[in-house]
């Protein structure tokens, strides 16, 4: 055969068979050189057809026979100003049907003298308006962005060159320090390459400043677990509009780390998917199976927040880094050991923990050390500053040691020497402040102090609870040498 048909598309389909029946009439002729009057009389298609199709045939091949477009295919025949008011009646109509907008422009047409269309004609105008612009006037600028705004997908090349920072409220109920059921938040942090958790922080305090510099100061760092080695500063930090992480002492931080500060676009949090996909894998492949998971009708004991940091924890560093990742194809951990790299780290503990550790007090050094939350911190060198006024600043998921600055200059670390043999939360002390309390309205003649019944506690952790009492596990503390 002479000519190519166009390539298969499903508009295309019938004109080309069509193209091919044609051909198969014309086919006695063409090779066999059969009159033209005996082809027409045995397939009862007039002459000037056949010859018509044999011209086109001769001068384009199979092309030729390719039944052509009108040039007003597809168009509504309809005058401008009745298209036009059709267009406006479905825009600014969510709920109109097309049978009260046919009635609205028959009226419109009356007052005009103007040709009513038919149904069909008022149909099809509706059928012709791009979705995109119906769902812009319908649903808003909001709705029209998420369903067809091009969403730009931020991909790093490396590891610690982005990381994203997010919170959740977790979908599972813990004992919080007065002992009643409560949703703790979740604030994680995670390095873009690699999807690994760089750290994060557990918390019944809804999202600020302290949360957020506490999970970076837990990133940033190297862990105590010597398998959970993501640690340094990032160049990126990419977050949404929060309060908490576009507050001046974060980008303060950012200009003292180096790190460039990336914020999404104001309630369109949609480039952040991959952080909302982690807070999905805690959800199904973590929380759905412990006591106080929402949705699950367990009659179990409720977990208590130290309780869930450790077993958090413990998915994190043992199941999530080393699971195949659906988009990397890779393990987290391994994916970020891959690139061979050594992690830019700040130049000491002390100059990270003035800049993130949020939690800052003053208070006066006295001849028997510093006191604060019921607890006494002594070291050698607060011996020259007793009368002067210092800043503490401490993590409060560890109030065994905290640190001390004067005018801006680290001094030392203080130590609780009561509780220094464990990890002291500040939710501990609250409770033991509290138990406290409640026995002294029992028993006005008990003496027992805030860091006794710590300690109290802590050793019967150790050597086992009591039956009435509820286990507790430990919260993980930074490493500081």
């Amino acid at each position: 055969m002479n000519g190519k048909l166009p390539p298969l598309s499903s508009s295309s389909e019938k004109k080309r068979l069509d193209a091919m029946k044609k051909y198969e009439i014309i086919k006695p002729y063409i090779l066999e050189q059969k009159p033209i009057t005996y082809i027409s009389k045995e397939k009862h298609i007039p002459v000037r057809t056949l010859q018509s199709w044999v011209q086109k045939y001769n001068h384009q091949g199979l092309k030729g026979l390719i039944r052509k477009e009108r040039s007003d295919f597809g168009k509504i025949r309809i005058n401008k100003d009745i298209s036009g008011e059709i267009e406006r009646l479905i825009l600014t109509n969510r709920r109109a049907t097309i049978t009260s907008i046919h009635r609205k422009i028959c009226k419109f047409c009356e007052k005009r003298n103007l040709e009513k269309p038919s149904y069909t004609q008022v149909y099809s105008t509706a059928k012709s308006l791009s979705p995109a612009l119906k769902q812009l006037a319908h649903k808003g600028r909001k709705e029209y962005q998420n369903s067809y705004d091009l969403v730009h997908r931020s991909e790093a090349t490396k590891a610690n060159e982005i990381w994203q920072a997010d919170h959740t409220l977790l979908d599972i109920l813990v004992f919080n320090e007065k002992n009643r059921l409560e949703r703790p938040w979740l604030t994680i942090i995670m390095d873009d390459y690699s999807r690994a958790v760089a750290g994060y922080f557990l918390s019944f305090n809804a999202p600020s400043a302290i949360q957020t510099s506490l999970a970076l100061h837990q990133a940033i760092w190297q862990k105590e677990r010597k398998d959970w080695n993501v640690c340094g500063i990032p160049e990126k930090f990419y977050t949404d509009h929060g309060s908490d992480f576009t507050s001046n002492h974060l980008e303060q931080v950012a200009v003292d780390l180096k790190m460039n500060l990336i914020f999404s676009t104001v309630g369109v949090p949609r480039g952040r998917g991959k952080i909302e996909r982690f807070f999905l894998t805690i959800n199904q492949l973590l929380l759905q199976d412990l006591p106080g998971y929402i949705g699950n009708n367990s009659t179990k004991s409720h977990l208590t927040l130290q309780e869930l940091d450790g077993k958090l924890s413990d998915f994190i560093v043992s199941i999530y880094h080393n699971r195949s990742h659906g988009t990397t194809k890779a393990a987290p951990i391994d994916r970020w050991r891959q690139s061979g790299f050594l992690p830019q780290m700040p130049e000491s503990l002390e100059d990270l923990d003035l800049l993130l550790l949020n939690v800052a007090k003053a208070r006066k050094v006295h001849p028997d050390g510093i006191r604060f939350q019921g607890l006494r911190y002594i070291d050698t060198n607060l011996a020259a500053y007793v009368g002067e006024t210092v800043i503490i600043r401490y993590d409060p998921r560890d109030l065994a040691e905290i640190r001390v600055f004067y005018q801006d200059k680290y001094l030392c670390t203080a130590i609780a020497p009561e509780i220094s043999d464990y990890t002291i939360d500040l939710k501990d002390i609250v409770s033991a402040r509290n138990n406290r309390r409640r026995n002294l309205k029992k028993e006005l003649t008990s003496t027992q102090t805030v860091a006794e019944s710590i300690v109290m506690t802590k050793q019967n952790k150790v050597e086992g609870p009591s039956e009435k009492s509820k286990p507790k596990s430990k919260l993980k503390r930074y490493y500081n040498e």
